[in-house]
């Protein structure tokens, strides 16, 4: 299940921060600027959210990282999630099987960066499309929610990591971002 939450100023940050764990309360603090720690407390409860509606847990959730900084719920090996964020939106998605998911906003296009990440034809489509800067972003996020996926982080195969024979995609363009979501073909 996919939880999405755009409004990031109508909560309350300090009762926020106090509902979380601890460990995810420092996440947040880390944050140098209000924005940054509001969407990483938000993300957080919609992980709890998703986790209450889906699994009847109540309690906040501890996470452990693999050794690339996965992170997973400890003590429950079998519920899968992942978070991401962006200045417009917070994102959750919560499931059975693993999953990855990545949010962007929509930015200035850079050539330079589309032919350091994308691979030819993926240029190409860029290139051609109506919007070159929303399908650049919509090629990022399946790149970043395939590797959150399959726990490798940022990589040097970028140019190569989208396959639609082994992973399903799922984007969703809004007018400021646009949000995928990546799990396996099963």
């Amino acid at each position: 299940m996919i939880y999405v939450c755009e409004d990031i100023w109508s909560f309350d940050l300090e009762a926020g921060l106090e509902e979380i764990s601890e460990q995810r309360r420092e996440q947040a603090l880390k944050f140098r600027h209000e924005q940054g720690q509001r969407l990483c407390v938000l993300a957080y409860q919609l992980l709890k959210q998703g986790l209450k509606e889906e699994y009847g847990i109540s309690e906040n959730p501890i996470f452990e990282y693999n050794e690339h900084g996965k992170p997973s719920i400890v003590g429950h090996p079998e519920i899968f999630f992942n978070l991401s964020h962006c200045k417009e939106a917070a994102v959750c998605v919560v499931s059975d099987h693993p999953v990855g998911i990545d949010v962007e906003s929509i930015r200035e296009y850079k050539e330079s960066l589309v032919r350091y990440t994308m691979n030819d034809d993926e240029v190409r489509e860029i290139e051609s499309a109506a919007d070159p800067a929303s399908a650049f972003i919509r090629f990022w996020t399946m790149k970043e929610a395939t590797m959150k996926l399959i726990g490798t982080g940022i990589s040097n195969d970028m140019k190569a990591i989208i396959d639609t024979t082994k992973y399903k995609y799922t984007t969703v363009d809004r007018q400021r971002y646009i949000y995928t979501i990546s799990s396996p073909i099963i």
